[in-house]
């Protein structure tokens, strides 16, 4: 046997997870695997088996796992008995996912394999091949877009992208029009917009708004990903999670503009980190960031701190809700507290709004 040879190899956007196709001259294996650093909290790397490139054996490739090298599917769970011909790197495509945790694998225009994005939170793996006809201990069936969601979703995605590379059916435009329009007619016209994704994919920004009052401040485009995890988290209901638009506030009595735009750039940041964490952002969640007002250390991110008269319905991406959270800045004692307990950023919020602190912000003392 032949040392393995990697003919495809694709890191995802934010550089956190590789996805590489390798073959040797007996069996074709698809790979997602992370970044060092996240190594600790993903440790497995997910393999799929794609095809034999030799006559399937009868029996469990057992020998082969027992030297630490890729097993065969054994003929029962195979599409094809005699194996198939080995795969021209030129014409394979890997494609991420939109949340960007999972992938799948195209060849000459066909699907052969995906690894979705949940995949990557259980203990085990799980992956789904064209190859395998029959559940078994390497693979799934992939079956096709009628019989198997997986299958379908990879059509969806791959429909995602082209559509992003074509400039006469870009979503973005219709995107940011509709988010846009949602603020302007809660908040009045926007004066300035700040472009946050550094030219890079998905096209991000901060609309900024005033009254007489008040500045706010809000991401444009955040929701055109939906963020990892849900999907394993949330289930049946994970299209009423997926997406998010991040908002905050800051009244003029307390703050010139300039120092409301510093503070607002913490959104900026926040806007990120779902994927560069490969995590995602709910109702209490907490973060730290340099960019909080002096004296606090960071932002707890909430819906409920808006009242239900001040709640504005953003429109909805992908056919997904797009939930708006505001983040709203809190000192390292609330920090602590809301880290240091199951709930503790839903009762740090209810602690809040218990002493009257609302979505937009002014000087306050701590609550816990």
């Amino acid at each position: 046997m032949r040392q393995s040879d990697i003919v495809a190899e694709v890191s995802n956007d934010k550089q956190t997870l590789t996805a590489l196709v390798e073959q040797d001259n007996r069996v074709v294996y698809f790979y997602i695997f992370a970044r060092e650093d996240l190594r600790d909290r993903f440790p497995k790397m997910r393999a799929c088996w794609v095809r034999n490139l030799v006559p399937a054996p009868l029996h469990d490739d057992n020998e082969a796992m027992e030297h630490g090298i890729s097993p065969m599917l054994a003929a029962q769970y195979c599409r094809n008995l005699e194996g198939e011909a080995p795969l021209d790197p030129s014409q394979i495509q890997i494609l991420w996912n939109e949340s960007d945790d999972g992938a799948a694998l195209w060849y000459q225009g066909l699907l052969l394999a995906v690894i979705p994005g949940w995949s990557l939170y259980i203990d085990h793996s799980v992956c789904y091949s064209a190859g395998c006809i029959k559940e078994n201990p390497l693979t799934f069936p992939l079956g096709s877009a009628s019989t198997n969601t997986q299958c379908e979703l990879a059509e969806k995605t791959r429909l995602f992208w082209r559509d992003w590379q074509n400039e006469f059916s870009n979503p973005w435009p219709k995107i940011q029009r509709s988010l846009l329009e949602s603020y302007e007619d809660r908040y009045g016209p926007s004066v300035k917009y700040y472009l946050i994704n550094q030219g890079s994919w998905p096209p991000m920004a901060i609309s900024q708004h005033e009254d007489e009052e008040n500045y706010y401040f809000f991401t444009v485009g955040m929701s055109i990903r939906p963020m990892p995890q849900i999907d394993i988290i949330f289930n049946d209901d994970a299209d009423k999670h997926r997406r998010i638009e991040l908002a905050f506030s800051v009244g003029k009595e307390y703050v010139s503009e300039e120092h409301a735009v510093q503070m607002a750039s913490a959104l900026s940041g926040y806007a990120q980190v779902p994927w560069t964490t490969l995590s995602w952002l709910g109702e209490g969640h907490t973060l730290m960031s340099p960019m909080a007002p002096l004296g606090f250390e960071g932002h707890v991110i909430s819906s409920a701190l808006c009242g239900p008269a001040d709640k504005m319905r953003l429109p909805k991406v992908y056919g997904d809700r797009v939930n708006q959270f505001w983040v709203s800045p809190v000192f390292d004692s609330e920090l602590a507290f809301s880290q240091a307990r199951p709930n503790g950023g839903i009762e740090l919020v209810a602690a809040l709004i218990e002493n009257g602190v609302g979505y937009v912000f002014a000087p306050r003392g701590a609550v816990v």
